[in-house]
């Protein structure tokens, strides 16, 4: 995986709601280039040819719903993934404890290679080619000297990411998740009151080894082209899954939910690749031994050992660079102690991510894409033919419009935090048909009136209804007026009856002996004028 090159500067600084920067470390997240990167770069300082500024400068800089509904198939997007620990441990007098594992930023999607084509395209009409050899592959930047001093007395930040193209034009401001500060791991046995140290199921973590406490030892557990691997320079969040063992023999995994105990089986699976460890047991580690008779909440921070389930010898372990099982024998004089090695002793930690996936397309935005709008929930109201959808989340403004799949939906802003929209029919997505026969869903996307698209993660279902709603017949009533039939429907002439008139030569009274019939294909009754 390559370094990000320097075309993308960026700065990473620690973060509060109100913009107070900490006293802590500030450092350029983007190392210096490396050999083979342009340093102009892929996003080289360019003008456009006066044909384009003009067509930049009509209505809604070349936005359309045409443009727009291409775009949104194309999927030529731009994603900025933040990786980063929900904790971070204080450090004290000259010390500097730098935030472990490090934040991490990934940059992926073809939006970035269809920028650098346009570039290209671009420069080249101007005889100025800055070509750059991006491979399509993620880039990937850490930043490794950020720590908290113990003068900052806060106990909650935010990390800010600020992203600058190579002509210093800032492309916007991605805000992480909180990150609480600790003073030092836990050694007590965690409670409910202290959840947000807990390690829950189903949730991410990063495990990394350090020997004897030194930075330079610290090695994390990654996934590298899908094999298992000890890196020193990158890491890798994975999935922690507490598996019902007894459950589990009888028929294949079983997940479950609630916080990782010692004792537990638990999986880990690459939350990137979707490579899986086989099931281990968590184990409390405790001055170089595994503990085999505690069961207390695993917590932020822990040193813990993974017992391979299916070989309770062998236990996870690292050697250089690689991963591998390492045979643990058991302690002479205490049976419930397993004895182990340096490479066997893991800390745990939970991480947070963040994605935010963009398309600017060939829109020429001059604003920074941020604040990025971000959706937390969805409520529908009402139902059928008229129903409404409140989106719930933050960083929304009266710029933005709502769209189902490729299909703009009617949009009022209510406040930063809400969105009203209309649910586009749903014969739009199927095939003009307007009685739903099968379930259909579209992602949800808010699009900024120059063109820019902000991809989401949630999506809308259409579902049948169980019962159709109810359908008016048209129906022809027969009704005898002074010995002749007349034809009456009861829809508005929709029955292909227009003031028809039959002559019917019968008694009175005889209209009683006829039961209801069909003309042209309409149910018909048998009326008496004297019943009207």
């Amino acid at each position: 995986m390559k370094t990000a090159p320097s075309y993308l500067n960026s700065l990473i600084q620690v973060y509060t709601p109100s913009h107070s920067l900490c006293s802590a470390n500030r450092g350029l997240l983007i190392k210096p280039p490396q050999q083979g990167w342009s340093i102009a770069g892929l996003f080289s300082s360019f003008e456009l040819p006066n044909s384009v500024q003009s067509l930049g400068k009509t209505k809604n800089q070349l936005f359309t719903e045409t443009s727009a509904r291409d775009r949104l198939e194309a999927h030529a997007d731009q994603s900025i993934l933040i990786l980063h620990a929900k904790v971070a441990q204080k450090s004290y007098g000259n010390e500097k404890r730098f935030f472990c594992p490090p934040p991490c930023v990934f940059i992926s999607g073809r939006g970035w290679r269809v920028i650098q084509c346009l570039n290209e395209i671009l420069t080249h009409s101007r005889a100025i080619l800055n070509s750059l050899p991006l491979c399509l592959q993620q880039m990937f930047a850490c930043a490794k000297s950020l720590f908290i001093s113990d003068q900052d007395k806060r106990k909650h930040f935010c990390l800010l990411l600020r992203l600058f193209l190579g002509n210093r034009h800032e492309l916007g401001s991605f805000q992480s998740k909180m990150i609480k500060v600790i003073s030092k791991p836990s050694q007590k046995r965690q409670s409910m009151k202290n959840a947000d140290l807990c390690i829950s199921s189903c949730s991410r973590v990063a495990l990394f080894n350090r020997l004897r406490s030194q930075t330079v030892s610290t090695r994390y557990l990654s996934v590298d082209r899908g094999a298992f691997i000890a890196s020193a320079r990158q890491w890798t969040a994975f999935t922690i899954t507490m598996v019902d063992d007894q459950r589990a023999e009888q028929a294949g995994f079983v997940l479950s939910e609630g916080f990782i105990c010692y004792g537990c089986v638990v999986q880990l699976v690459c939350t990137e690749s979707g490579v899986a460890l086989p099931p281990m047991v968590i184990r409390k580690v405790n001055k170089q031994h595994a503990i085999l008779d505690v069961d207390e909440p695993v917590s932020q921070l822990h040193k813990c050992a993974f017992q391979f389930r299916d070989n309770p010898h062998a236990y996870l372990c690292l050697s250089n660079d690689t991963i591998i099982q390492h045979q643990a024998p058991s302690s002479v004089r205490d049976p419930s102690r397993v004895i182990l090695n340096d490479g066997s002793c893991w800390t745990i930690i939970g991480v947070e991510a963040v994605e935010f996936t963009f398309n600017q397309g060939l829109a020429c935005i001059q604003t920074p894409v941020s604040p990025f709008p971000v959706i937390t929930g969805l409520e529908v109201n009402g139902g059928g033919h008229v129903a409404m959808l409140e989106i719930h989340g933050e960083n929304f403004s009266p710029h933005l419009k709502v769209w189902f799949g490729n299909s703009e939906a009617e949009t009022m802003f209510k406040s930063p935090k809400s969105l009203l929209c209309v649910v586009p029919d749903v014969s739009v997505f199927s095939d003009s048909w307007r009685c739903l026969r099968r379930v259909i869903t579209v992602p949800l996307s808010l699009i900024r009136l120059d063109g820019l698209i902000y991809r989401t993660t949630f999506s809308f279902t259409y579902t049948p209804e169980l019962q159709p709603p109810p359908v008016i017949h048209p129906r022809v009533y027969l009704m005898c007026v002074n010995g002749t039939l007349l034809l009456s429907c009861n829809s508005n002439n929709s029955c292909g009856f227009s003031s028809e008139r039959a002559e019917w030569d019968a008694p009175k009274g005889s209209l009683n002996v006829f039961n209801d019939f069909t003309i042209r294909g309409l149910r018909c009754d048998v009326r008496d004028s004297a019943d009207l």
